[in-house]
């Protein structure tokens, strides 16, 4: 099989990940790095060696170096927009998560893809782990009876200048479009989207309500302390709850309670622990397929894909929820410190109310935060205009 050539759109922050594993699989013979798309060339030095063919314009590089995948890994707000230019010309595509900004853009992205009949993977790579069919599998054969519900926590640490990143970092809108760069749609997506798999309520219509609570330390427009509550149609209950200022950075987990147990899957690490009644404690460690070497094999061998757009249907409801909430409030000065040598703000105690959203299904104020809100902004419909 010859290498099939790819373009990436977005080799910095983030993209750089990308590029060694284009690297990786290019090496392998799987592919070729046909062009990079960024808006500022990458000098040589930046990216180790003489560039490929480079230019801003991304339809022309399409066209010019005859890709026939594109990896998306752009600023929010432009997933919709080169996510079509791609399509149209018959280029399949690896799209980073969240897919769009909204629930309205995701639909013009995901009727757009289908329409043109290409391919389209979601870059949540946490939906390659092999530990997520374990899971399903061990509920499936009762290993912890009736589930009961699904928790989520994120409890991570980043710096203020993790906020300045980009000029779209931490933005609910920019220049009129929105962006919603908060914890739970963003660097927590993960916790979101995983937990929604697993409780098996991917789709968007699988969601019945979702309530939010979002909150924010930092000088930000966007959440950095926030908790979600879906319900669906068919299955558990699912909260998840994030913080970007917590007092030590922990590994995030998903939680699955049952009627006779517990599973943990702490999902960065492919990690499984399953607890129930009359046994001790199993642990397991899985491997995980790499979300474009899936794509790859869906074009060559007609493999499933892992992570199609449909099956983050509500995880964009939960996106538009957030959307649509209001803005979220500062916290007032007495709920928050700031430690100077790491240039971070800390918000004392969210360690434990992160875990015990996860743990107990409540959000932060029905767990008597004295910060959070007293009345959550409850969605039972999300508007796609």
């Amino acid at each position: 099989m010859n290498p099939i050539p790819v373009v990436l759109a977005g080799a910095r922050g983030h993209g750089r990940w990308h590029v060694a594993n284009l690297r990786r699989l290019q090496g392998a013979g799987l592919v070729r790095l046909a062009g990079i798309c960024e808006l500022t060339p990458l000098t040589e030095e930046e990216y180790g060696a003489e560039p490929p063919e480079q230019s801003a314009d991304l339809g022309a590089l399409l066209d010019s170096t005859g890709a026939r995948i594109a990896v998306i890994c752009t600023p929010i707000p432009t997933h919709t927009d080169l996510a079509l230019t791609a399509a149209r010309r018959g280029v399949h595509l690896l799209l980073e998560k969240p897919p769009a900004p909204s629930y309205a853009e995701f639909r013009r992205m995901a009727d757009g893809v289908a329409e043109a009949g290409v391919a389209c993977q979601i870059g949540f790579q946490s939906l390659g782990s092999h530990a997520v069919p374990a899971i399903r599998d061990l509920v499936a054969r009762g290993a912890i009876g009736e589930v009961t519900g699904i928790g989520g926590a994120g409890a991570w640490v980043r710096d203020e200048a993790y906020f300045r990143r980009a000029p779209w970092a931490g933005r609910r809108r920019m220049g009129g479009a929105d962006v919603v760069d908060g914890a739970l749609t963003n660097p927590l997506a993960h916790a979101v989207a995983t937990a929604l798999a697993l409780g098996g309520g991917t789709r968007a219509e699988d969601v019945t309500l979702i309530e939010t609570e979002l909150n924010r330390a930092n000088d930000i427009e966007a959440d950095d302390t926030s908790c979600v509550r879906v319900t669906t149609a068919a299955g558990p209950r699912i909260t998840v709850a994030a913080t970007l200022c917590a007092e030590r950075a922990d590994e995030p987990y998903v939680l699955v309670h049952g009627t006779q147990g517990r599973i943990t899957f702490w999902y960065k690490q492919d990690r499984v622990l399953l607890q129930r009644a009359g046994h001790g404690p199993e642990e397991y460690e899985y491997g995980r397929t790499d979300l474009l070497e899936n794509l790859l094999d869906h074009l060559t061998t007609g493999a499933a894909l892992l992570v199609p757009p449909e099956t983050t249907g509500a995880f964009m409801r939960v996106v538009e929820a957030i959307r649509r909430a209001p803005d979220p409030e500062p916290l007032p000065a007495s709920a928050w410190h700031r430690i100077d040598t790491e240039r971070r703000r800390v918000v004392p105690g969210v360690d434990a109310l992160v875990a015990g959203a996860a743990d107990t299904l409540a959000l932060y104020s029905e767990q008597g935060a004295p910060w959070a809100p007293p009345v959550r902004h409850p969605q039972k419909e999300v508007s796609t205009r």
